[in-house]
């Protein structure tokens, strides 16, 4: 007889999880319905107070067995779970996204078709100090048979004092290196009032760490024809790039290209951290094309190499560092871009590395 009670009991169990899992869901599309009203209100999906007089309502009206710390503890799983789903479905909307659109996103940039599966790389002087200097490290891009080149006319430095940049004078440098070697043009935009003087010079805008979340800056480039190379901020989160990027889709520009260039933290062997686990993650998570900026996250020229090849080896679809004809002398950054011959020998041992992948620079 006993043996039946139990049977009977566990049948009933059974009813009652079925039960309590068509409930829970079924108070999962209702939230979900509350917060898509208060998407379109503009209002915080949370409301701390709003749970409070949920929990003092099941208070108020629980009876037991269960004390009430139990049942507030099984309720708060359940409004945070419900908040994390809200989360992860408003992820799958973003445009950026790899659920909104499966197939990578290849750019054609002067031949270059960035993300097709084969590494691009961009390299260049730190800030544009003069048409000679620039023309060397343009020659060298050249001969390599490469086609674009970074340089930074307007540079937003850590101390007022430092070289900012020759301005519109650094943009008509590389207008001119561009037309005589064939070059497409990669640089930096550091506020909304320079990109219309900018737009006819360059082929790339390039928004900077310290920008990454310039909200205003992102909008604009965003209502631009332009591909856009964003870089990952000093300590921003993978989640809060993904929606740096999704601000400058949302203004109508699709060509945007992801950098990781390093993060801060409390190691001081290298200019920042490299964060190479990036790359696969905003892979899987996004559908855009991913950079690494090997010069800015190690901030140190015997470290270049390796993570070159570790940028190529993860799947990063470019490779950015800089290139200086003599570094000792240059205007900024000076301790961690190539010279000339530095570069040479750094190309030759990529190209090496490539061939082993079957990769063609």
């Amino acid at each position: 007889m006993s043996e039946q009670n139990l049977e009977a009991l566990r049948s009933q169990i059974d009813e009652l999880n079925l039960e309590i899992l068509r409930l829970i869901n079924e108070r999962a599309e209702v939230v979900n319905e509350i917060g898509k009203i208060k998407e379109k209100q503009g209002v915080n999906r949370y409301d701390p107070l709003r749970e409070r007089h949920m929990l003092n309502l099941l208070k108020e009206h629980n009876k037991g067995p269960l004390n009430q710390m139990t049942v507030d503890y099984i309720f708060k799983q359940i409004f945070k779970t419900a908040l994390k789903q809200l989360e992860a479905d408003k992820k799958k909307e973003l445009l950026v996204s790899r659920k909104k659109k499966s197939e990578d996103t290849v750019i054609e940039i002067n031949g270059e078709k960035i993300g097709s599966g084969t590494p691009t790389f961009v390299f260049g002087p730190c800030s544009v100090e003069s048409y000679d200097q620039v023309a060397k490290v343009a020659a060298s891009i050249q001969s390599k048979g490469l086609k674009l080149i970074r340089g930074g006319a307007y540079k937003p430095r850590t101390s007022p004092y430092d070289f900012q940049g020759l301005g519109l004078e650094g943009l008509k440098i590389l207008k001119q290196i561009s037309k005589e070697y064939g070059l497409a043009v990669v640089t930096e935009i550091v506020t909304p009032a320079h990109i219309e003087e900018a737009l006819d010079y360059i082929d790339v805008i390039q928004i900077g760490a310290r920008n990454m979340q310039n909200f205003e800056l992102l909008k604009a480039v965003g209502a631009t024809n332009k591909p856009v190379l964003l870089k990952r901020g000093l300590a921003a989160t993978i989640d809060e790039f993904i929606h740096a990027a999704e601000y400058i889709m949302s203004k109508g520009n699709e060509n945007i290209m992801l950098c990781e260039r390093g993060i801060r933290t409390y190691e001081k062997a290298t200019r920042n951290t490299l964060d190479i686990s990036a790359v696969p993650i905003l892979k899987q998570e996004t559908h855009l094309p991913v950079f690494v900026d090997v010069t800015h996250s190690t901030g140190r020229r015997d470290l270049l190499l390796p993570c070159a090849k570790a940028a190529i080896a993860i799947g990063a679809d470019g490779v950015m560092a800089e290139v200086h004809p003599d570094p000792s002398v240059a205007l900024s950054d000076s301790q961690q871009q190539m010279d000339i011959p530095q570069f040479d020998a750094f190309y030759e041992e990529i190209q090496k590395f490539m061939k082993q992948y079957e990769f063609k620079a």
